[in-house]
């Protein structure tokens, strides 16, 4: 289990701000477009048992990580709830070997040329490169040149519209956030038809992009 798990996925959601009573409601609306990957922020309340719910309830069908992992023992204690992958904001050696030992996906967030380096050679599966709105695709292009082997992924600043652009760029994946799913949101049926169709557009998006 690697980066190839990420790859086949092409789009992870990143939840921030769920609950026990809406994250169900909202995997399922994101698994009905598409979407099979989902990131619990580890600043939300109750993060550790909304990860174990969402585990339970889905298994093998959703691939559920913890995101926003500042040390190795929060790694552990998210993967032991049943985490498949770790995703971080900074790199941390300590954190990185952590998740390694555990046999799950490490995703540690970098940004510049020497960050995302010193994050693979670590023991990264994939470099979660953040913010790569302030960015864009080119700097992905530019980054291929020095960096062919070192899979990357960008994360903020994410939406319908661009996100066929970092994949042609060379990004396995792309991380996509409130532009999906708005925490802010009263959960409606109308809401939830509302996260299924930008699901459904995000993966026609990227899927087009990988095979233009």
């Amino acid at each position: 289990m690697g980066v190839e798990e990420i790859q086949k996925r092409r789009v992870v959601a990143v939840i921030r701000g769920a609950t026990m009573e809406t994250i169900i409601p909202v995997a399922q609306a994101l698994k009905n477009g598409g979407i099979t990957a989902i990131e619990i922020t580890m600043e939300t309340p109750k993060a550790l048992s909304i990860i174990e719910r969402v585990a339970d309830v889905f298994g093998d069908e959703m691939f559920v990580g913890a995101g926003t992992v500042l040390d190795p023992e929060t790694a552990r204690a998210a993967i032991l709830s049943g985490a498949k992958f770790v995703f971080s904001p900074t790199v941390r050696k300590e954190t990185i070997e952590m998740t390694k030992r555990y046999g799950i996906i490490s995703v540690p967030g970098a940004f510049t040329a020497t960050e995302i380096l010193t994050a693979y050679e670590y023991g990264a599966d994939v470099v979660k490169v953040f913010p790569a709105g302030s960015v864009g695709p080119g700097y992905f292009k530019n980054l291929a040149g020095p960096l062919p082997h070192i899979p990357l992924m960008p994360t903020g600043g994410i939406n319908t519209e661009n996100a066929k652009d970092y994949i042609r760029a060379g990004a396995v994946a792309v991380g996509v956030g409130s532009s999906l799913v708005d925490p802010t949101k009263e959960l409606t049926e109308l809401y939830l038809r509302s996260i299924t169709e930008k699901a459904q557009q995000l993966m026609m998006e990227v899927q087009f992009a990988q095979k233009v």
